[in-house]
């Protein structure tokens, strides 16, 4: 009988995992670093274009982690590859068990990286200031709330994103793959950022914002559970739109 993959269910998880991980310690790290208002980075934050780069960074160093897996890091990037009936990485087919394994390490990894930016930051989220600082450095939020064009800011945003990796092949490993990846998350971010935060991955946001809301921090407030559907059903839209795409035009 053939095997599901020559690559075994545990390294699928473990490097989608810490892949995850990485991406969400240093994406909500460089946020933390700007919103927080004890911080030395606070005083002299240059604003969004430095939390840009830094999620950039993020997804660069995280992709290089999960080198064995395509680093996809993000359920919209395994979804988009799946429907436009690419394997998940050389050797990992896109079948409904390996797709299950690598968003479950997805969520997992986010939620263990947003657990460990609070720790680094632990003293900082104990000071008093404004509770949208401290859910900021977890989650996304619009600046101006329409659920609707929300929605289709997000869906353009991963258009962007799984598309490009449709089309790159997600080059992995030590080529430019993980560099051009995270050039691109500057790009949208700085183009497209403005009106919700671009999280254009649903791992990057919901798994921290379930963090926010577990973790004993001293005057959160609330998690913004109204919106937090906006963040994971727009990026999936846009990757069934990349998708598609790659499907009519190439």
């Amino acid at each position: 009988m053939l095997l599901e993959t020559a690559v075994p269910g545990a390294t699928i998880f473990g490097s989608e995992f810490l892949g995850t991980l990485i991406l969400i310690l240093l994406g909500c790290g460089v946020v933390a670093n700007n919103l927080l208002p004890k911080s030395k980075g606070h005083a002299n934050a240059p604003g969004s274009l430095q939390i840009n780069w830094g999620w950039g960074f993020g997804v660069m160093f995280g992709v290089y982690a999960a080198y064995k897996t395509g680093g996809h890091l993000n359920p919209a990037v395994t979804v988009g590859l799946a429907i436009a009936g690419k394997d998940l990485a050389p050797g990992i087919p896109a079948t409904a068990g390996n797709i299950t394994i690598y968003i479950l390490a997805q969520f997992a990894g986010a939620f263990v990286g947003a657990v460990l930016c609070w720790l680094a930051y632990k003293q900082h989220y104990d000071e008093d200031c404004d509770p949208a600082l401290k859910l900021g450095t977890f989650a996304t939020g619009p600046e101006v709330r329409n659920p609707l064009w929300n929605t289709i800011t997000e869906a353009i945003g991963t258009w962007v994103l799984v598309l490009w990796v449709i089309l790159s092949g997600f080059t992995q490993g030590v080529k430019i793959g993980p560099l051009a990846v995270g050039l691109l998350i500057v790009s949208i971010g700085a183009s497209l950022g403005g009106p919700t935060g671009y999280a254009i991955n649903p791992a990057r946001d919901l798994s921290p914002r379930i963090a926010h809301a577990v973790l004993p921090i001293k005057g959160k407030g609330d998690s913004d559970w109204g919106y937090a559907w906006v963040p994971v059903v727009g990026p999936m839209i846009g990757a069934v739109l990349a998708a598609l795409t790659y499907s009519i035009f190439w």
